[in-house]
């Protein structure tokens, strides 16, 4: 019950900033680490699957491009669920998914039955916990949200750095099938985090009581206005673009270094390198991107972050040898740690906490298209060419191009709005005053009106004609 409560923003609801929003933010580090890290950490098993089933890599390769599909494309699913059932349930749930998928997997004799159990029951469990928990750490988090998006995100490195070595232990002493088993066992922590996210709770009052029972039947359980806002389109067309490229390096850069000849040890390092990187990068972005000069201009962070991103893939295809990749990988993790901590602090920004639980399931459902189409495009570029160098060029332009996109269009198309620099207890306090005075949502524009006029009218007393910029309409 509380949990839809929640989930409707009720006025006087303030984000408390820390107490048991920390809980959160744990919750919010774990999921994110499994939902990122998994789909990377399952390749590990790879080889045994190719050897039990007699199939071929591209063939494994399918069960993380299924967890990854899954994760991206149901966003819509999984913002109707939170708008209906509330974060909490629907993350209990999804945990219990993503267990049972690989639990179920470990007793598989195909890899069609793989597919669907460790692809799809999975990556829908891992959906349903992570949109879920990017909502509740919106709504605990105002003031510091940067640092705690940056502390969340950087769970996704953490994990892939521990996920992956566990996974070959794993592997080496019970085989796949027990690997499956432990790592679903794993996932039911999934429903610890859930239990952490408390709903918040309105004041108290009579007037606060009833107004979700008023708001309730107008709820929608996916709301599209939010492709009125053009800050949304512009970061859903830019957030496109990027992730078409964004994903290309770290897939190749492993085989680019064994393309040199040097060992698959080797080889494997640079993404222990990125990742180490990547893990101190997010939070100290959050930090950044929550100063109090930085935060309202926190867009063109994100946008420069992009930017650097793109032009450490066009100065990695020039890379020649190992100690290319290495500085390739040290600038790449950097960026890519920053790219991951601003996302969806930047969303968050742009349509509020009323909106978030939609507009992020829309935004994932764009980019999912953008993640089926991003790496298999590369794979097919580099079997063409045969040279990793136009590989990391195209994605260097995707990347850059989304940059410039998401800072062009917020510079010349966004107008700016002098009232969100306000915090939420004063955007309270302004609907409830609304309220009180019988007024509706639309008619709070009519102060701004009955202003104009007054200062049209004040200057004919004095005989003159006045034009004020900061009225005119």
């Amino acid at each position: 019950m509380g949990a839809v409560v929640a989930d409707d923003g009720p006025s006087g609801v303030k984000a408390p900033d820390g107490g048991w929003g920390w809980a959160v933010l744990f919750g919010c580090f774990i999921i994110t680490g499994f939902s990122y890290a998994f789909p990377k950490a399952v390749s590990v098993f790879f080889k045994e699957l190719i050897r039990e089933f007699d199939i071929g890599y591209s063939d494994t390769a399918w069960i993380s491009s299924i967890l990854l599909a899954m994760l991206y494309g149901t966003g819509p699913l999984c913002s109707v669920c939170v708008n209906r059932f509330g974060c909490r349930p629907v993350m209990l749930v999804g945990g219990l998914f993503a267990s049972m998928g690989m639990v179920i997997a470990s007793f598989c004799t195909s890899i069609i039955q793989i597919y669907l159990t460790a692809g799809v029951i999975t990556g829908l469990g891992l959906a349903l916990n992570f949109q879920p928990s990017l909502i509740m750490l919106n709504r605990y988090f105002d003031k510091r949200r940067p640092l705690a998006n940056g502390l969340s995100a950087a769970g996704s490195p953490v994990f892939l750095c521990a996920l992956s070595p566990l996974g070959q232990i794993l592997q080496h002493e019970y085989g796949w099938r027990g690997g499956f088993l432990i790592l679903g066992g794993m996932l039911l922590n999934c429903c610890v985090c859930g239990a952490l996210m408390r709903p918040l709770e309105p004041p108290k009052t009579s007037e606060a009581t009833k107004e979700p029972a008023e708001k309730k039947p107008k709820k929608k359980l996916l709301d599209f206005s939010v492709f009125k806002d053009g800050g949304f389109v512009i970061y859903t067309l830019a957030a496109s673009i990027m992730v078409l490229g964004l994903f290309v390096p770290p897939v190749f850069v492993v085989s680019y270094a064994k393309d040199l000849k040097y060992p698959d040890t080797k080889a494997a390092f640079l993404l222990t390198i990125l990742g180490f990187i990547d893990i101190f990068a997010r939070p100290i972005c959050g930090m950044i991107a929550g100063l109090k000069w930085v935060r309202p201009r926190c867009v063109y962070l994100f946008s420069f972050a992009m930017i650097f991103n793109g032009f450490t893939d066009l100065m990695g295809s020039m890379s020649v040898d190992y100690g290319g990749l290495v500085v390739f990988c040290i600038f790449f993790g950097i960026s890519y740690g920053m790219v991951g901590a601003l996302q969806f602090e930047v969303l968050m920004a742009i349509v509020g906490t009323q909106k978030f639980s939609s507009a992020i399931g829309l935004v994932l459902l764009a980019e999912a298209m953008a993640v089926l189409i991003g790496p298999p495009s590369a794979g097919k570029l580099l079997d063409a060419t045969q040279k990793y160098m136009f590989v990391f060029i195209i994605a260097g332009i995707e990347v850059t191009t989304s940059a410039l996109v998401l800072a062009l269009g917020n510079f010349f198309c966004i107008k700016k709005k002098p009232e969100e620099p306000h915090t939420k207890e004063e955007a309270a306090e302004r609907e409830e005053l609304n309220k009180s005075e019988d007024k509706t949502p639309e008619d709070a524009k009519v102060d701004s009106i009955e202003v104009e006029q007054f200062l049209k009218d004040e200057p004919e007393k004095n005989g003159e004609v006045v034009t004020n910029p900061e009225t005119c309409v």
